[in-house]
């Protein structure tokens, strides 16, 4: 038996898409890296946070992501590691300058920007207590838990990928289009250092509740 009613995922597919579409620091993120890199690494960065996505899912589901919800002390450290390493990229954009300058990206650097993404994604607790808040307003009680949270952390994420991706190959375009110009190309790095210290500024600043 598929773990979730068709009807509670044909009603959760419309809301989590309206979620997905909402700007937040994901998609800021993506719209950065594909900004600074391309539209190659805005979908590197776009699936790191994909992933991390599945990974707050199965740790919601297994219980532990009320754990941190319950504990501040747990809370505080994994958000102010998020603050932390995003503060450390908006160095790393000011230091390095925009990678589409270049005209493409490195195999390695995908996959360190690929990284980066899945790291700002898990570092980032605010994503745990959401699909904890949000999940569950989906899931029966009456069937096994992990599977159906499973499965819609994965309609989500999947959801998610789809609207950042757009937002990725948009911005990857646009960022390699005028890159060409030395001048704009040190802008790019700029602007990508200002949207990572703005979400760490975000970050520092959220509360638990």
């Amino acid at each position: 038996m598929f773990p979730v009613d068709p009807w509670v995922l044909l009603a959760f597919i419309p809301a989590g898409l309206a979620l997905n579409l909402t700007p937040g620091a994901d998609m800021m993120f993506t719209l950065a890296q594909g900004l600074k890199g391309g539209p190659r690494a805005g979908m590197a960065a776009n699936a790191g946070i994909a992933v991390g996505g599945m990974v707050h899912t199965v740790i919601a589901g297994l219980g532990l992501g009320a754990l941190v919800a319950a504990h501040p002390v747990a809370f505080d450290v994994i958000r102010w590691g998020g603050v932390a390493y995003l503060l450390w990229l908006a160095v790393q954009s000011l230091r390095a300058g925009p990678m589409a300058a270049r005209g493409d990206v490195a195999a390695r650097s995908l996959g360190r920007v690929f990284v980066d993404g899945l790291m700002v994604n898990l570092l980032n607790p605010k994503v745990i207590l959401f699909i904890l808040a949000f999940l569950p307003q989906f899931v029966d009680p009456s069937r096994a838990v992990l599977p159906q949270f499973l499965v819609l952390g994965l309609v989500f994420s999947l959801g998610g990928f789809v609207v950042n991706g757009v937002v990725a190959v948009f911005a990857g375009g646009a960022g390699q289009r005028l890159a060409g110009s030395a001048v704009f190309a040190r802008w790019l790095g700029r602007v990508g250092a200002v949207i990572f210290a703005g979400l760490a500024v975000r970050l520092a600043l959220m509360s638990k509740g």
